[in-house]
């Protein structure tokens, strides 16, 4: 394992990390009232885009996993489209799968969507940045010993991480606290952030600590 490799996938997840905490930060410099809990419909949407922007653009940059051939301009947007339909149709399963979980089916249509939004940020966009709209190399991935890289590593991990987080989030839901926090669905949304934010500090950790018994083979 190149260390090289590693110190990149360290700043790029750090990056991602930091950028997490400006959309808290920054957007009250311009927007009066905002807030992560007061307005918290408009951080969802903020927190999505800059996380979204931030990866296709790291993954432009660093090309972690380069292609073997070159693409056509058609064959390129072909691949565009389909990240495209992949990303919302990841966006309505997880609506789907959050409503099955007990979140309103009608009432706060709109909160449980971007919560989706968020969801599919976090898992969704980066498989479709590393892996592309290939399922069989999703599946890959995920499976036991399936990642041929520290980037797949990595994506492992954050995922995992994001969905644990949105879900341990909605425990103190149905408490009598009476927090700001436990209104729909800033528990679940913060719970993700806050998982994937950990996933995103603990993959390169991990990976470094396990570096000797790490060994990627092509397939």
């Amino acid at each position: 394992m190149k260390e090289a490799e590693l110190r990149r996938l360290l700043a790029a997840n750090l990056l991602c990390a930091g950028s997490i905490v400006l959309t808290a930060l920054v957007p009250a410099l311009f927007l009066d009232g905002f807030s992560v809990l007061g307005t918290h419909l408009t951080w969802l949407c903020i927190c999505s885009v800059c996380v979204s922007v931030l990866n296709v653009t790291l993954c432009l940059i660093l090309k972690p996993s380069p292609s073997s051939k070159r693409s056509s301009l058609s064959n390129k947007i072909s691949r565009f489209l389909k990240c495209c339909i992949y990303f919302f149709m990841s966006c309505i399963l997880f609506h789907a799968i959050i409503v099955l979980y007990g979140a309103p089916l009608i009432e706060s249509v709109t909160e449980t969507f971007l919560f989706a939004v968020l969801l599919s940020t976090f898992t969704t966009l980066q498989c479709l940045c590393l892996l592309g709209p290939n399922i069989q190399a999703w599946i890959r991935v995920f499976s036991r010993n399936g990642a041929m890289s520290i980037w797949e590593n990595s994506l492992q991990i954050t995922t995992t991480c994001s969905i644990l987080g949105g879900w341990f989030g909605a425990f103190p839901i149905p408490l009598d606290w009476d927090r700001p926090w436990q209104v729909w669905p800033i528990s679940c949304s913060l719970g993700a952030t806050f998982g994937y934010m950990a996933g995103l500090i603990i993959a390169p950790l991990w990976i470094h600590w396990n570096r000797k018994q790490l060994t990627y083979k092509s397939r």
